[in-house]
């Protein structure tokens, strides 16, 4: 599934950059033959052609408003629509792709090892528009951890391109680290006091590009205008010594991605 293009990539250039900006085009690292696989998978998961047990389903929003969005429902019928697929590290298909080597590669050389896995989630937005996602960093208090996981890998399994909401960020964000203690959705008095709808800049990525995205940087996605589909499987890592703090439910296991 790693397409040729991969083992020219500079990795130090690469996580350099990531250091001083807070997400990075890695470059194209799935294949065509990989696109083909995960793509027909994801038609196969959500026409429910495919046994889905074990995984996480989020439908839009009807107004493309993030605010708007409903909680709790999980699989609602064979649809198009779903906005997010988690726990992809149950389908065997995606989880070949989450332990690639490159990925891993990545992995030991930000992280060292062990190195698991906190989440593999899919976003999608379907032609019909998906949602708008507002401002945000994916950490705090609501992760539940006792550590906070910094590293995205993120794979466009589409064209993502601005027209169809593409990933856009706000470099240099991640240094400050997180706005508020809970994470989540920035205030809009930090959002003006750091001028960042002049700052924001988007990375478009072709189909099988990866980023690496800091967990800290801001960033955000626009609703769907193309016409087309726009999924990117989003793999966020840390080490594998990270423990789960909830109290309510019985502590999370996380799977070992590379021991």
């Amino acid at each position: 599934m790693i397409a040729s293009e991969a083992a020219s990539i500079d990795l130090d250039a690469a996580l350099a950059e990531l250091s001083a900006n807070g997400v990075v085009r890695l470059g194209r690292v799935l294949s065509d033959e990989g696109l083909g696989l995960l793509g027909r998978r994801l038609d196969d998961i959500l026409a429910e052609r495919v046994p889905h047990d074990g995984l996480f389903f989020q439908r839009d929003a009807p107004t493309h408003r993030y605010e708007d969005l409903s909680y709790g429902k999980g699989w609602e019928g064979p649809s198009p629509d779903y906005r997010k697929l988690e726990k992809l590290e149950v389908d065997p298909v995606f989880r070949e792709w989450i332990g690639n080597p490159v990925f891993e590669r990545v992995a030991r050389t930000l992280i060292g090892g062990p190195v698991s896995l906190y989440r593999a989630v899919l976003f999608n937005k379907s032609a019909a528009g998906g949602t708008r996602l507002p401002w945000h960093q994916d950490g705090g208090v609501f992760w539940g951890v006792d550590r906070p996981p910094l590293l995205q890998i993120w794979t466009a399994l589409d064209d993502c391109t601005v027209e169809s909401g593409c990933v856009e960020a706000v470099p240099g964000t991640h240094i400050g680290g997180l706005a508020t203690p809970d994470g989540g959705v920035i205030p809009e008095a930090n959002l003006a006091a750091a001028s960042a709808e002049a700052r924001a800049v988007s990375f478009p990525a072709r189909a099988g590009e990866c980023l690496l995205i800091h967990n800290h940087v801001w960033h955000r996605s626009g609703v769907n205008v193309s016409g087309r589909r726009r999924s990117a499987l989003s793999v966020c890592l840390m080490h594998a010594e990270t423990r789960c703090l909830r109290k309510k439910r019985a502590p999370r296991q996380f799977t070992t991605l590379f021991p």
